[in-house]
């Protein structure tokens, strides 16, 4: 890979990152409060669990990646109580993760890393974060559904919003 492959690469996935992120808040935000709690599985997590890891990941992988390892990061593991505290901590951190890594200096984007179960350079280790952050955010929107809450669309329209456009809901 060439150093401008890495940052055009860089700078595709942080804008992926950035346009992705109105559909990961909306899907967060659909949580309902009376549904905190719901777990579909003992194996599983809350839905308030599951909420808060996909609002902390993004932020927090974006910084393993401008850092290029693990040492030193600090995973808080206080669950905040409510969905609009979830929302302020992916709202406030997200830019900051996203800055700090379009910030890296090229060189280091071209580096090998052993990071989240794979050795690459950086730069392609980068794909893990939008990857990680759909997957979740699909199993949020099962838990909504199960839950008969309202599922926002994600790639389209969604069902419900499908009947709210034809008057139906």
């Amino acid at each position: 890979m060439t150093s401008a492959e890495a940052v055009f690469l860089r700078d595709e996935l942080l804008d992926l990152l950035r346009r992705e992120s109105v559909s990961t808040r909306r899907v967060i935000e659909a949580v309902p409060a009376r549904h905190l709690n719901y777990q579909p599985h003992a194996k599983a997590m809350t839905m308030r669990e599951l909420a808060w890891h996909i609002a902390q990941a993004e932020p927090l992988l974006l910084s393993v990646i401008a850092q290029g390892n693990w040492d030193g990061i600090d995973i808080d593991p206080t669950i905040p109580e409510a969905i609009p505290e979830i929302l302020e901590h992916y709202d406030r951190e997200l830019p900051i993760g996203l800055e700090a890594v379009r910030a890296m200096r090229v060189d280091l984007l071209l580096d090998t890393y052993d990071l989240f179960g794979a050795k690459d350079c950086l730069a392609r280790r980068m794909f893990y974060v939008p990857m990680h952050s759909a997957h979740h955010r699909g199993q949020l929107s099962a838990y909504l559904r199960a839950v008969g809450a309202f599922v926002p669309g994600v790639y389209g329209w969604s069902a419900d919003e499908r009947e709210a456009a034809a008057g139906k809901s």
